[in-house]
């Protein structure tokens, strides 16, 4: 297996960078970045690969995404909301020239039966 990828950017191969000119001579032309693949290792922490692993860049990534929203979004289509219970804390306080205002927090409750 390749330790690099190709920039999956459909534009990338059209960027107007030094680092894209190959070639020499006349014959020079602009080429997709390569990148260097951490096989597994992500900078997160989730054992994954990382999506900078296959995107050279941020607009490379959001190109490649506004291609393909269809087909991403097939994956795993959404039928229904998703909706997470919580409760409103409403807490009267007053600031440091001792006017009062009511601070709202909003916190998750956790509805598992597991025990």
């Amino acid at each position: 297996m390749s330790n690099y990828n190709w920039c999956h950017g459909p534009e990338c191969h059209t960027n107007e960078t030094q680092s894209r000119v190959r070639g020499s001579g006349n014959n020079k032309v602009l080429r997709t970045i390569k990148i260097k693949a951490y096989q597994g290792k992500s900078m997160f922490g989730n054992g994954g690969g990382n999506i900078w692993d296959y995107f050279c860049n941020h607009r490379c990534l959001m190109d490649f995404v506004s291609q393909h929203t269809q087909a991403l979004i097939n994956i795993a289509p959404r039928r229904e909301p998703l909706e997470t219970p919580i409760q409103v804390l409403k807490e009267k306080d007053t600031n440091w020239r001792g006017d009062p205002y009511t601070r709202t927090t909003i916190k998750s409750i956790d509805n598992s039966t597991e025990q």
